[in-house]
């Protein structure tokens, strides 16, 4: 009885907010209104928050599944002074570095980009990722893998059709998490985007938000917040056995 009430308690606690927030918005009916038509539409800055996300958790899957894959299973010189330095990234503070990145992408002509912006995502969720894809694929039997080998698949083909379906959960928890961070993420779409046109919906929502005098339209900020945590909030819940079962194979092993 008292772990059903704690449980309840807690997540009366932890809803209590979004559920503050939904209310707030609906008090005032037009903000969501206000909020459709700010600057180039909530649906262009809803795209482009959709296009960065996709790209990062695209690009994040495909370089941690490949690169933990490289570190669970090959032996090279350097591999473990390689592995170090990539989640080395986690202990250099976020902010610090958006500004070499942001001289960086005008270089390579990517500034005030969403392929740039993408990059960037991809590259601060690579420590976590690749720790997670290594270790979940140490957990799958390498008998696994030598029997694919023994009936005739390559390398390539065995990490594809068998590898890849053994490490799903994984994936799902490295791609819910790549997913969530490009989505909600503020400061650096502020840093690297300077055209309103290419905001992301966080930069819109606390552009939109501002008033005369630096006052802030609370109902339309509740809107956009509300507008931003659905999407996350129905992705997790149909998610959500996945992703504990990646958490717990893959986090949690060696």
């Amino acid at each position: 009885m008292r772990y059903y009430t704690t449980v309840s308690a807690l997540a009366v606690l932890f809803l209590f907010p979004l559920l503050w927030s939904g209310w707030a918005s609906l008090e005032d009916p037009g903000s969501y209104l206000e909020m459709a038509r700010y600057g180039e539409g909530v649906g262009v800055y809803a795209a482009n928050s959709v296009l960065v996300s996709a790209m990062t958790v695209t690009g994040t899957l495909v370089v941690s599944s490949l690169g933990g894959y490289a570190f669970a299973r090959f032996d090279f010189p350097g591999k473990n002074l390689l592995f170090l330095v990539t989640l080395a990234i986690l202990m250099v503070p976020y902010a610090t570095i958006l500004i070499p990145l942001y001289v960086l992408l005008g270089v390579i002509g990517l500034q005030n980009s969403l392929v740039g912006l993408a990059l960037v995502f991809v590259m601060f969720q690579l420590p976590f990722a690749l720790f997670m894809m290594r270790n979940a694929f140490e957990a799958v039997p390498r008998e696994l893998e030598e029997a694919a080998l023994v009936d005739g698949c390559g390398t390539f083909r065995a990490f594809r059709r068998i590898l890849l379906r053994a490490v799903r959960p994984a994936l799902i928890t490295v791609g819910l998490f790549a997913f969530l961070a490009s989505w909600n993420d503020f400061f650096a779409p502020l840093i690297l985007l300077n055209d309103g046109a290419n905001f992301t919906l966080p930069v819109a929502v606390v552009s939109m938000t501002q008033q005369t005098f630096g006052a802030i339209h609370y109902g339309m900020l509740q809107a956009g917040v509300m507008t931003m945590a659905v999407p996350c909030l129905i992705l997790f819940l149909v998610l959500q056995r996945h992703y504990v079962r990646g958490f717990m194979s893959g986090a949690l092993r060696g």
